[in-house]
């Protein structure tokens, strides 16, 4: 089974996080970040991960350490989760409209971290969530998961709807990038026979 476990404490945050890739999309989420909480379940939504998530953080101060805490635990339960990555689909895309907003995701998974991440949002908060952050989770799954990560908002007026677009085409993208192509009987998915460690 393609699942981990994984916790992480500091002086900061306590996080504990379980994530099965071939799951069927069930979701609990507690990070006391409420718009947080509904891209997580969303993200498990789309992308058919079952996705349990518990933090608690130093929420006096703002959000910014839980909501990083606890997708740098999402991106090494990602990288934990698909081994060595044989036989993987490994690159794969989502358009994902959301009302008046198209939200785009690209993704490879072949071992080089890098995220590029496009998108303006008019207000500085939704809910509880900075919006000035969107871009530095996106940014640290990239490098704990170990992918390249496009993300871009062709188009929006509301930023709820853009933010929406683009966790849901985050999940699409890795839901179709992670499946198991058995064309490649288990090899690397790579013309080097390696992955970028």
């Amino acid at each position: 089974m393609r699942a981990a476990h994984i916790t992480r404490t500091t002086g900061e945050t306590k996080i504990e996080l379980s994530l099965n890739m071939d799951g069927g999309g069930l979701a609990q989420i507690d990070t006391g970040i409420g718009f947080l909480d509904h891209m997580l379940t969303l993200f498990a939504s789309h992308g058919l991960f079952d996705l349990t998530v518990r933090a608690q953080g130093d929420l006096h101060v703002d959000e910014h350490h839980t909501a990083e805490d606890v997708f740098i635990c999402l991106g090494k339960a990602l990288d934990q989760a698909l081994g060595d990555r044989r036989g993987l689909v490994r690159t794969a895309h989502s358009y994902v409209p959301m009302d008046e907003a198209l939200g785009f995701v690209a993704v490879d998974l072949g071992g080089r971290a890098y995220c590029h991440f496009d998108a303006e949002f008019v207000t500085p908060r939704l809910g509880q969530l900075g919006t000035d952050l969107l871009f530095h989770l996106f940014e640290t799954l990239a490098v704990q998961a170990r992918l390249n990560l496009h993300a871009r908002v062709l188009y929006g007026r509301n930023d709820h709807h853009k933010a929406e677009a683009l966790f849901k085409a985050l999940a699409r993208a890795l839901d179709a990038a992670t499946q198991i192509d058995p064309r490649r009987q288990g090899a690397i998915p790579s013309t080097k026979g390696t992955l970028v460690a």
